[in-house]
């Protein structure tokens, strides 16, 4: 990797292993720039609120997704939604509230938040600018049985 303009460059790096699946072929890995794929605007939500997911949600190959969560000022998730999966946030740009569990906490660039599976959660991007986080979430893998699996 080489940065090769004055401004800071990022990285953030996730480590996971591998959950194989008999049957289904190891994914080919991904390597994009969020420029080259274009944002999924969610239902309902007038386009305050998109997902750019790099990773076909239909392949199931992948035990991982790692999308780019975007808010623009206003943008909210209107529910309180819960997953069957872990899940990890971290905030790349602008402040927002979010809702883990019953308590509304202040987030902003550079937090991290570790949800656990079923967490009830929503999220309210009030501006001034655009809210986004890296969304990591294990896919298409049932949960271990017991912890000798893992």
């Amino acid at each position: 990797m080489h940065n090769r303009s004055d401004e800071t460059a990022r990285f953030h790096r996730l480590r996971k292993a591998y959950e194989a699946v008999p049957g289904l072929s190891e994914p080919d890995p991904i390597i994009t720039n969020e420029r080259d794929v274009a944002p999924m605007p969610m239902p309902d939500t007038e386009g305050r609120w998109s997902t750019t997911r790099f990773a076909d949600p239909q392949d199931l190959r992948h035990d991982m997704h790692v999308n780019i969560v975007t808010f623009a000022p206003g943008g909210v998730i209107p529910f309180a939604e819960t997953h069957v999966m872990e899940h990890g946030l971290y905030v790349l740009e602008g402040k927002a509230v979010y809702r883990l569990n019953q308590d509304w906490v202040e987030v902003e660039a550079g937090d991290y938040m570790w949800l656990r599976a079923f967490c009830p959660q929503a999220c309210y991007a009030g501006g001034p600018g655009r809210f986004r986080y890296l969304l990591y979430k294990d896919v298409n893998r049932h949960m271990p049985l017991s912890l000798s699996k893992r």
